[in-house]
């Protein structure tokens, strides 16, 4: 992985996503410290950094689409689609919506993902992993192989320990990174 890309994203990610207080998670747990990555995956150079990163981190993988829930997942599975086709190679992105809507196709993955494609599932935090495995579960659902799962930070709260035995397990920070934990 490209460390300059690393240690700047991880910059932007430090003064423009982080917040102290109480919080209530997506998990329901109360936590003293929340990351609003859409701070900074709307930012030009942030959705640059983190598309190099995934590249480089995915492009071994023989994958033909990445993606996961709404919304993270979006801006992250862009980036990664503008970095593979900058390299000459093709790559389909996906999202998953929480809940099918009740028009158009109904469908939950919105996007190309084909029964037999090596799929990366991404979300750009994982806590429990609750959210992230909602979306392994449309997609294999669809025939599709997850063969990694990679987020951008790792709140070291039990998604390793639900996912990394299964699939292979790509975080691009752990909150470690920001100072905080263990």
């Amino acid at each position: 992985m490209s460390n300059p890309s690393r240690a700047r994203l991880l910059e932007l990610f430090k003064t423009r996503a982080m917040s102290f207080g109480r919080f209530t998670l997506a998990s329901g747990k109360e936590s003293t410290y929340y990351i609003n990555s859409k701070k900074v995956l709307f930012n030009a150079e942030a959705i640059w950094l983190l598309g190099d990163i995934l590249w480089e981190m995915t492009k071994d993988l023989n994958i033909q689409a990445i993606g996961g829930l709404e919304v993270g997942a979006i801006p992250m599975a862009t980036a990664a689609g503008l970095h593979y086709h900058m390299h000459g190679r093709q790559l389909e992105g996906f999202f998953v919506r929480k809940q099918a809507k009740d028009h158009g196709s109904q469908q939950r993955v919105e996007g190309v993902v084909e029964a037999g494609f090596r799929v990366v599932v991404i979300d750009d935090v994982f806590t429990q992993g609750g959210s992230v495995a909602q979306a392994i579960a449309e997609v294999e659902n669809l025939g599709a192989k997850v063969v990694a799962v990679s987020c951008i930070v790792d709140r070291l709260e039990g998604a390793r320990e639900r996912l990394a035995d299964k699939y292979n397990y790509l975080p691009i920070f752990t909150i470690r990174d920001f100072g905080i934990g263990s």
